[in-house]
């Protein structure tokens, strides 16, 4: 099984690969986060991203940078800013989205809607064993 799980990884590099060329994977997983959970710290942000918070604030430096996310004083602790998804951050992902969808059609072309069932089932099963 250990395996097959760094095959997973190998697949995830794969897809990385369909990015557009200044979104890299890290920011790529800021803007999803944002997008699935809304607005938060960078601190949360690094909780959801399960990296350091160093290596999160890299991120969004990078996808703030490019207006993909707006970074505003925190109301409730000036010290802190919260983070949001810019209109130009959701086209993106829905460039993203749409790039990942036509490399898992053209990996998975030749599978049985019943087998990619079966594949997200077992995936999300194992996500919610972790």
């Amino acid at each position: 099984m250990a395996g097959r799980l760094t095959g997973i990884g190998a697949v995830k590099r794969e897809l990385a690969r369909d990015l557009p060329p200044d979104c890299p994977p890290g920011a790529a997983a800021v803007l999803t986060v944002l997008d699935r959970h809304g607005e938060m710290r960078l601190s949360r942000l690094a909780e959801y991203m399960a990296v350091d918070i160093s290596v999160t604030s890299r991120h969004v430096t990078h996808v703030a940078d490019r207006g993909w996310i707006e970074r505003e004083t925190d109301p409730g602790d000036g010290r802190c800013r919260i983070l949001r998804l810019t209109p130009a951050g959701r086209a993106l992902l829905g460039e993203i989205g749409a790039r990942y969808t036509a490399a898992l059609q053209r990996a998975l072309h030749d599978w049985s809607a019943q087998d990619i069932d079966v594949l997200n089932t077992l995936l999300a099963r194992l996500r919610s064993s972790f």
